[in-house]
């Protein structure tokens, strides 16, 4: 359990009212920013309530989550503490040559844990960030499905106690929408950090070679996420790197590794410019690093939200189930769907 050590002690938990421009630390400022920022950059076609600015505040509070209910013991710990990694070797494989590709995951965790056993490799230090971000965006998907279904039911209901039941529930779904996001944005936010993704996660590995002499500081991890993006990151700067949408033939399964394998391939990078001096006082490509890395999250964050809720119209919700589309076209009554035959 070394790895999630070193991830606890890398975390500062600042409490702020709001996001100022410039803030302190990424374990709390980067995952903040990440939040804001991609709900600050959804489309029009998302529900007015997720495109306010209190909607943004919330998700970049309910991003730190994740990190702030981290140590209730087990099995908690098992099952939520290792979700904010995955360490991949420089060919992307999971710990070592032993592990599977990232590009060829097991399709549930449970075989991919079984999988690393049989390798003889930890789960534990393995991590296990990429079945975080599917489960995550998957439940966004169903919440927005149910929240379309009370939507529509809402506007169409003729009797007052329903309708006011579907006002109260929908409601509800929007304060899990909003917590859902959160969780969601925490471990995309992971997913954009270099260390989060790499056994180099706290200084060079001292269990392989080491050609280039990178540091193996174990202060290396803190150091980076903490005082000096403390430094540097700017809700603006951030916002102003953000990538396009990228949404076209998304497929959550090829989507997920394709994101942390790029921020694989910042790893070596930033070794070379830490050792270059780059994150010293001043020097702006230390700055410019830090900035496009927590671009990269509030990109991918956008992007996943802003898919979970096209994919909800073609979902179905309830018991017995209704297809949200049928709903919204009035053509189904999703009462008893919704609040229950008993």
């Amino acid at each position: 359990m070394r790895r999630l050590a070193v991830a606890a002690a890398a975390v500062c938990a600042v409490a702020l009212a709001a996001v100022p421009a410039a803030v302190s630390a990424w374990g709390s400022t980067g995952h903040r920013l990440i939040g804001v920022a991609a709900v600050r950059a959804l489309p029009d076609e998302l529900p007015a309530f997720l495109r306010t600015p209190g909607a943004a505040a919330e998700i970049g509070e309910l991003s730190r989550e994740p990190d702030r209910t981290k140590g209730g013991g087990q099995p908690h710990d098992r099952e939520r503490d290792t979700a904010h990694f995955v360490d991949m070797d420089d060919q992307g494989r999971v710990m070592d040559a032993r592990g599977m590709s990232i590009d060829a995951l097991p399709r549930l965790k449970s075989e991919y844990d079984a999988a690393l056993t049989t390798a003889g490799l930890d789960v534990d230090d393995a991590g296990y960030l990429p079945y975080a971000i599917m489960d995550g965006y998957q439940q966004l998907v169903r919440d927005f499905a149910t929240w379309r279904v009370l939507h529509a039911a809402e506007a169409r209901e003729t009797d007052p106690g329903k309708r006011a039941w579907y006002r109260e529930d929908r409601l509800r779904r929007e304060a899990l929408i909003l917590r859902d996001a959160g969780y969601l944005g925490h471990y995309v936010g992971d997913g954009a950090q270099p260390h989060h993704t790499t056994i180099h996660y706290n200084g060079w590995s001292r269990d392989v070679p080491n050609p280039e002499g990178f540091t193996t500081s174990r202060q290396t991890h803190g150091a980076f996420e903490g005082e000096f993006t403390a430094r540097v990151a700017r809700l603006d700067s951030v916002e102003a790197a953000m990538r396009a949408p990228q949404l076209d033939g998304f497929d959550l399964r090829a989507r997920v590794p394709a994101y942390l394998r790029a921020t694989l391939a910042e790893v070596l990078p930033f070794y070379r410019l830490e050792k270059a001096g780059g994150f010293a006082e001043g020097d702006p490509r230390g700055r410019d690093f830090v900035i496009a890395r927590l671009a990269a999250g509030a990109s991918e964050l956008r992007d996943l939200i802003v898919q979970a809720w096209r994919d909800s119209a073609d979902d179905e919700i309830g018991w017995p189930k209704v297809k949200v589309a049928e709903v919204e076209a009035g053509t189904v009554d999703p009462w008893l769907a919704m609040y229950g035959e008993d």
